[in-house]
């Protein structure tokens, strides 16, 4: 392989991982109604961040996604490589669920199952990236992290909203 095919290939990859992570974010983005008369009339914990906080997180978080399933990507071949793709594909969609499940089925019990699973996802990711590559599974880290804040928060909203439907 010359190396205008490395580079154009390692383009490739990280033009998927990024185009994916961004469809992730939009795909769940469309889902979010964080001004809707049902989220304002929701209990939440008072150590819930200010809504401005999320975007500020996640910009990074869906960056490092990106990088990570990249790096790792290239660095792997044949079933581990389409392992490693699967896991990220389906830990995209989880975390593209939660937004649905709990913005748009406006249920925080659903959306405690959606991040319970994506937290599940998280685990599997780090594991099959740091078989191809530590450095990218520490750049997951953070990721999984906020993630298992996020569940811890959506369990209390769940909670103090019990009887709260659509």
């Amino acid at each position: 392989m010359s190396i205008s095919e490395g580079t154009r290939g390692r383009w490739q990859v990280y033009t998927a991982t990024t185009t994916a992570v961004l469809a992730t974010a939009v795909a769940g983005g469309r889902a979010v109604d964080a001004d809707s008369a049902w989220y304002r009339s929701l209990e939440k914990p008072a150590w819930q961040p200010p809504s401005w906080a999320f975007g500020a997180v996640w910009t990074p978080l869906y960056a490092s996604i990106a990088w990570a399933g990249g790096r790792a990507l290239l660095k792997t071949q044949g079933r581990q490589r389409h392992a490693l793709a699967t896991s990220l594909g389906l830990n995209l969609t989880a975390n593209t669920a939660w937004n649905w499940l709990f913005f748009r089925r406006r249920s925080p019990a659903a959306g405690l199952a959606g991040t319970v699973l994506l937290d599940v996802s998280n685990a599997d990711l780090i594991r099959r990236t740091a078989r191809a590559d530590r450095t990218a599974a520490a750049a997951l880290l953070p990721y999984a992290a906020w993630c298992a804040f996020a569940t811890v928060l959506n369990a209390d909203i769940a909670r103090r909203n019990r009887v709260k439907g659509p």
